[in-house]
């Protein structure tokens, strides 16, 4: 009697069992979200991720993982699909901000159900519906049988510039070799003159269904390939590729104030190629941004009087007032006198700074007139060669300079004498 009773203890525990998880499963109508793997997981993102790097993910990912690029992976479908279906969830703000609230949830918690009825519709998406909506740019109308034209990063090139080139923009060419439209079939592929055929196989749309269990999978055509049509008669130039290596010269508008290592986007033909600008140093110029930088030479009795100098200017040559007594690394502002800006309007500026040339051979007459304007500095730490002071305190007078008269004897000792020899030598 014992033994019956616990045997009907032990069957009813087992029903009650299966009525639960009969129960749960109508209910949830999906399996336990402990089994599905996490989205984040799947593109390989962090949960802080941005929008920008969700794509980003999503894009390689599924190049990587399309079924007509990996037509020897028994799992490249599945896992296609599951990208499609994680993309799908994480890009849309509301849907994200849903799945991190119940999607994180583990098998125990209370929000578990919520998460699974959230969860029901979820494996509906169309992975290559989805493919085609993020990446029909790419594919331009050609369709997705030709994915690896579609995803064909566009040639690279560099090109050389001068500094001047760069700065003011120049129309400059270059030769490249590019794969472009076959020129005997125009990029059709068939022989010009002959026919194709209609595809029916896929009907004409280049693509085919396939069921994978829960999603409906569409693939390109085994038959033509993606073209939509059979192609009886190749092209003979370019054997039915519809493309053919040409060599092409192409004028590219180098815009003003390009930079050094910036990239532009040129057309060729029916296709892009990027070029690379490589800008040469200037020997005059240094360049910061918009801004340049350069040196303008003055001598000495430039300096101390003032007056004009000659500098070169990115469009001419610029009259610099010099103002007396300037110092050396002085720097003038031209306003505007700079190189374009690319992004933005206007120009930047030039600033000019200051050098001053030191001569290294005096004339008998410069040597003289230096020599007396050093007896007349009364601010000097140290000697001058050639020039004899008595000692700070000391009440001694008429020193004798290397000219042979005593300083009570020399002329002009009123202020501004030497500044006037200066003003009578270079009259």
């Amino acid at each position: 009697c014992i033994h019956l009773t616990l045997m009907l203890i032990v069957c009813l525990y087992f029903s009650v069992l299966r009525s639960h998880s009969v129960f749960s499963s109508h209910f949830f109508h999906t399996t336990s979200g402990c089994h599905q793997q996490d989205f984040y997981d799947v593109l390989g993102v962090p949960r802080t991720a941005s929008q920008k790097d969700i794509k980003k993910a999503y894009y390689q990912l599924a190049k990587k993982y399309h079924p007509d690029t990996n037509p020897d992976d028994p799992d490249a479908k599945e896992k296609f699909a599951k990208l499609a279906e994680a993309y799908e969830t994480l890009i849309d703000e509301l849907k994200r901000k849903q799945y991190d609230t119940y999607g994180s949830a583990g098998p125990g918690a209370s929000g578990a159900g919520q998460q699974q009825q959230y969860w029901r519709g979820g494996a509906t998406v169309d992975p290559e519906e989805l493919f085609r909506k993020i990446f029909g740019e790419f594919a331009g109308g050609r369709g997705f049988g030709d994915l690896n034209s579609m995803f064909e990063q566009a040639p690279e090139f560099v090109m050389e510039l001068t500094f001047m080139q760069a700065a003011k923009g120049v129309n400059k060419e270059i030769t490249v070799n590019i794969d472009d439209a076959c020129p005997r079939c125009d990029g059709k592929s068939h022989e010009p003159g002959t026919k194709v055929s209609h595809c029916h196989y896929c009907n004409g749309t280049g693509m085919e269904s396939i069921n994978t269990g829960p999603f409906m999978m569409r693939s390109t055509c085994r038959r033509c390939g993606g073209r939509g049509s059979i192609i009886i008669t190749p092209c003979i130039m370019c054997r039915g590729t519809g493309q053919t290596k040409q060599k092409q010269t192409v004028m590219v508008p180098v815009p003003a104030g390009i930079e050094d290592g910036q990239t532009v986007k040129v057309p060729v033909g029916k296709k892009y190629i990027y070029i690379t600008f490589r800008v040469q140093r200037s020997p005059v110029f240094r360049r910061d941004g918009a801004d340049i930088h350069s040196d303008v030479m003055i001598s000495v009795a430039q300096a101390i009087l003032g007056g004009t100098a000659r500098a070169q200017g990115l469009y001419s040559t610029i009259d610099i007032a010099i103002p007396p007594g300037i110092q050396t690394d002085h720097k003038i502002r031209l306003e505007g006198k700079g190189i374009p800006r690319v992004n933005s309007f206007g120009y930047g500026d030039h600033f000019v700074y200051i050098k001053i040339k030191i001569p290294k051979k005096l004339t008998s007459r410069q040597r003289m007139l230096l020599l007396s304007y050093a007896e007349d500095e009364m601010d000097v730490e140290g000697t001058v060669t050639g020039v004899t002071r008595p000692a700070k305190g000391s009440s001694q007078a008429g020193q004798t300079s290397e000219s042979g008269q005593s300083r009570e004897e020399e002329p002009e000792k009123e202020e501004g004498g030497f500044f006037s020899k200066l003003k009578k030598m270079f009259s």
